[in-house]
């Protein structure tokens, strides 16, 4: 058994993980002590002497030669802040973050001899590290405790029903669950969980998602990282049950597809800059009851397109996925004009980032440096293309968001054109890359991505 605590300074880790390795006979480690050996010296005379750079060297060292350990692993308030470390420390593991208010953790800590990581007054350096660190906690951690009002046996304790699954949902609320799941055609994932309390489990939310490569990507990679995750699929026309029926189930993230990236927003506890900007997420990513919306999307366009920086662009279409291509567009210093089947629609997307707005009926191609379709023409059963290959000229870059199948009707169209062309699988690759960071804390390579897939 491996148990990771993770959490900013004054949260009750190292307290709270003797408890648990008393508790469970299991050895404990403290990272920080690791490096203290491993040095020679204290962590403050670390960083007086050869700064944090170095300490973070040392910490990643110690934190590595914990990865196929059993015990209970109590680590350094920014360990989790290198996915590398995160690796290490999910391998076979379940990772807890524990958490409390900024002004307690200031409380606890004041007078500490460890130097300070800014040049801030302490409290405030408190809530500025949380600030930043808060993507990479969430992400690292499979199940999140607020220390705040607690003693460190009662965390160990918790701690110890969440690990043998007595930690559940009210009867009333798991014959709900087990109702859902089977009008999901879900059944077998009840039996799943209930013999796997350690579980967790993520999915894709769409109507429909039974074309998604998420599933066999996903699953790929926990089993790639030591993870005990499963990755589904959650279909069903309403996002609102989609939701309830996560928020029943130990999930702690999801893709989110066609037609609830804007929908999904009003049914989750936060929303980061990028999703609140584009009007749409396609990631949650859920822990200690609170659950967090991002768009990856903007970055799956962004990523295959940096090339053509300064360009002049054109987006068909003006929903969801149109508004995170709009956003990376505009990211790369371009010059946008928004196209789509009705003009009130081109306009309301257009005017939310100052652009040009027309219809469909309206594209030139000698005009654009750039095209991006982002509707689901093209896909099954709608096979057509927007564009014929006289539509287009040779100089044009089209990056078609559909990526089923890997090669679109206007993909071929582009290529008869002799245009240069990018296809879904492009953007899917670069956004899943970034997903999978969002919701496990684990970086991986877009490279790695598509051998996954292959």
């Amino acid at each position: 058994m491996k148990i990771v605590l993770t959490g900013f300074r004054g949260t009750g880790k190292t307290s709270v993980g003797r408890i648990l390795a008393d508790r469970l006979r299991i050895p404990f480690f403290d990272a920080d002590a690791l490096v203290e050996r491993r040095a020679g010296m204290s962590i403050p005379e670390i960083f007086l002497q050869h700064g944090e750079a170095h300490f973070r060297a040392l910490e990643r060292e110690a934190i590595a030669s914990l990865r196929t350990r059993e015990g209970v692993i109590s680590t350094g308030g920014g360990a989790v802040c290198d996915p590398a470390n995160v690796a290490d420390l999910r391998w076979h593991s379940t990772v807890f973050l524990l958490s409390a208010a900024p002004d307690l953790i200031h409380e606890r800590i004041a007078g500490s001899a460890r130097p300070g990581l800014t040049d801030l007054p302490p409290a405030e350096e408190v809530r500025t590290l949380l600030a930043r660190r808060k993507e990479a906690y969430l992400g690292a951690a499979d199940a999140c405790i607020d220390t705040g009002t607690c003693t460190p046996r009662e965390v160990a304790g918790m701690i110890l029903r969440e690990i043998g699954g007595e930690a559940g949902i009210s009867p009333d609320e798991k014959r709900e669950r087990d109702d859902l799941l089977v009008k999901f055609g879900l059944a077998a994932l009840r039996e799943t969980i209930d013999h796997n309390p350690d579980l967790r489990v993520c999915g894709i939310a769409g109507n429909p998602c039974a074309h998604s490569k998420s599933p066999l990507l996903y699953n790929r990679l926990f089993e790639r990282f030591g993870m005990h995750y499963h990755y589904t699929r959650f279909e069903w026309p309403d996002a609102r049950v989609i939701v309830r029926l996560a928020n029943l189930l130990p999930v702690k993230g999801l893709s989110v597809t066609i037609p609830f990236k804007v929908d999904v927003m009003r049914h989750l506890d936060e929303v980061d800059e990028h999703a609140a900007t584009i009007g749409a997420t396609n990631t949650v990513v859920s822990c200690g009851g609170r659950t967090y919306g991002h768009n990856t999307d903007w970055l799956g366009v962004r990523a295959p397109l940096v090339h053509r920086h300064g360009g002049r662009a054109v987006v068909l279409g003006a929903g969801g996925a149109a508004a995170a291509a709009v956003y990376a567009l505009l990211s790369l210093d371009m010059d946008v004009t928004v196209l789509a089947r009705t003009r009130d629609a081109a306009r309301r997307l257009a005017e939310r980032f100052n652009c040009r707005w027309g219809t469909l009926e309206e594209f030139k191609g000698s005009d654009a440096d750039v095209v991006v379709h982002a509707t689901p023409v093209g896909m099954e059963p709608d096979t057509r293309s927007l564009l014929a290959p006289c539509d287009l000229e040779q100089k044009t870059t089209v990056f078609d968001l559909v990526y089923t199948p890997p090669e679109t009707p206007l993909i071929r169209a582009a290529r008869e054109a002799g245009c240069e062309t990018i296809p879904g699988t492009e953007m899917f690759v670069h956004q899943a890359a970034e997903q999978f960071r969002l919701i496990t804390g684990i970086a991986v390579t877009p490279e790695l991505v598509r051998e996954m897939l292959a």
